[in-house]
């Protein structure tokens, strides 16, 4: 992972999103761009008659309050050994989010900012969600692994592969439906090895289903302390998961939860 993108901003976890950046760019030889989003149109107001309003002193102040944070920004990370760059984006965050990670290989959003689901959804490249007060540390030291056999479980893996490398320990979860069985597709036994292609030994736990299958899954994650957390993201479509809750959605509203590796 040597493109990283990070949402920059002054909200309390932006210290936890720089730090854990910095350390993945130091891990990989990597490089951070920083991204800071002035919406426009939440300046413009268009009347029932067709006019358009633009709150111009409003307007203004939100662009020079974003360009002293693009400045301070830079001022910090010139002071470290890492590349950077600075984008400033005229759209919603979730919008310029995607937006920029096109070529990214992995975007650092807040768990706090209410759209890493849906960003993890519109890009293709991995999303790490972060409570804002932990940063994740590379390398990490404990990880866990959601597994299902689906095909976002899969991508998951994948993904978070190049995090694990010099991991202490990497624990692949699944979950017993109950049935006899504990996952369909892609049996755990083809993602333990393909982690061990990558020089990665994973040990696997098959849990028996407690009340559901994301208190389950954190229960574990918990008692075996994991700094980091991968899984699939709304592999049930999303409107399911508002309706009736999912795995994705517990995640990224528990608080308990360590960092989040989505993957779509």
């Amino acid at each position: 992972m040597r493109s990283i993108l990070v949402k920059a901003g002054r909200d309390p976890g932006m210290r936890a999103r720089l730090d854990t950046a910095l350390d993945l760019a130091r891990a990989n030889d990597g490089h951070v761009t920083l991204l800071i989003d002035t919406p426009l149109d939440s300046y413009v107001t268009i009347d029932p008659f067709g006019g358009t309003y633009v709150a111009r002193e409003a307007l203004d102040a939100a662009l020079a309050d974003d360009d002293a944070l693009a400045e301070a920004v830079t001022l910090q990370l010139a002071r470290e050994d890492v590349p950077f760059d600075v984008l400033q984006f005229e759209q919603r965050p979730l919008d310029a989010m995607a937006a920029a990670a096109q070529l990214a290989d992995v975007a650092i959003v807040s768990r706090s900012c209410g759209y890493a689901g849906d960003l993890a959804l519109a890009v293709r490249c991995p999303v790490l969600a972060l409570p804002d007060t932990t940063a994740l540390r590379i390398p990490v030291r404990n990880a866990c692994i959601a597994w299902d056999g689906g095909n976002e479980a899969a991508v998951a893996l994948r993904s978070v592969a190049p995090m694990l490398a010099g991991s202490g320990q990497v624990h692949l979860l699944t979950v017993s439906s109950g049935k006899g069985a504990s996952e369909a597709g892609f049996p755990s036994t083809e993602a333990l090895r393909y982690l061990s292609r990558h020089g990665i030994k994973a040990e696997l736990h098959e849990l028996e289903r407690g009340n559901s299958i994301e208190e389950t899954l954190l229960t574990a994650a918990l008692r075996l302390e994991a700094e980091l957390i991968a899984l699939g993201a709304f592999s049930h479509s999303r409107m399911r998961e508002l309706l009736f809750g999912g795995v994705t959605r517990y995640f990224l509203d528990e608080q308990k939860s360590p960092p989040l590796l989505l993957a779509h």
